[in-house]
């Protein structure tokens, strides 16, 4: 008897130590149906990838959707959901398109965008915008009489912001006192540009300047060099854009070296 019982209690021990890997393998079984591990796995990767962290709190809810989902899928295997030719063609889509990204993934990860690939797009950059700046300010009526008037009276001690603000056409900066902010001469049309460009820093235009709107009075504040970001404030964005870039190139590549009959 007591023969038999130890035989019995070993073999039940020797099938539970057995099953041990099993379970390390499984995270549940779902109506006799094994849930690998893995899947959290997957899905853990998949949240890492997003930028967040895999907390312990997070793991078991990555079990449960897990455990969900296999008794959902199990149901619409049960009316043959995944057998329908609608669920091929989205099949063969989704498939197509994890495939493609899984291409385009390892493109990029094996055609980094360097530092000075990045750096050298700064410094075109910065060439293409190294325009000054200028800071001014004008005063917009419609009679050349009225522009010298005014050009006379601001002579006389007359003060430009005041009589902008009473005189000026010009509905955007008139109520600012004629103020234009900071902005590159190209900004204005080519009269204005000439005439400001021409005049030193506190200097007011000699006679008036006439554009398509009328007649301008320019008073120039100040000038400047353009204020450009830092490259290490704009790399990750330069980066981003050439990496972009080398994708599409690579693509066009693929699509122009391709046989299509």
């Amino acid at each position: 008897m007591n023969k038999t019982l130890t035989l019995t209690l070993l073999a039940a021990a020797i099938s539970t130590f057995a099953a041990l890997p099993a379970l390390a393998q499984n995270i549940a079984i779902v109506n006799g149906k094994a849930v690998p591990t893995a899947r959290v796995e997957a899905l853990a990767q998949q949240v890492v990838k997003s930028g967040r962290a895999v907390t312990p709190e997070m793991q078991g809810q990555l079990r449960e959707e897990v455990i969900t989902r296999e008794i959902f899928m199990q149901e619409a295997q049960k009316r043959s959901l995944d057998v329908s030719d609608d669920f091929k063609v989205q099949m063969e889509l989704a498939r197509q398109s994890l495939l493609i990204r899984e291409l385009f993934n390892e493109f990029q990860n094996q055609n980094p965008v360097s530092d000075t690939e990045a750096k050298a797009e700064y410094d075109k950059f910065a060439t293409a915008n190294n325009v000054k700046e200028y800071k001014a300010r004008h005063i917009l009526v419609e009679k050349e009489a009225e522009a010298k008037a005014i050009i006379a009276s601001l002579k006389k001690g007359g003060k430009f912001e005041d009589i902008a603000k009473k005189s000026s056409k010009d509905p955007g900066s008139g109520a600012n006192g004629g103020d234009l902010d900071w902005a590159p001469a190209g900004s204005y049309v080519k009269e204005f540009s000439e005439a400001m460009v021409a005049l030193e820093k506190g200097k007011l235009t000699e006679t008036p300047v006439k554009s398509q709107f009328g007649f301008h009075v320019i008073r120039l504040d100040d000038v400047r060099n353009p204020q450009l970001p830092k490259f290490e404030e704009v790399k990750p964005q330069i980066s981003q854009q050439l990496a972009q870039q080398k994708l599409a190139r690579f693509q066009q590549e693929l699509r122009a070296k391709a046989k299509i009959e």
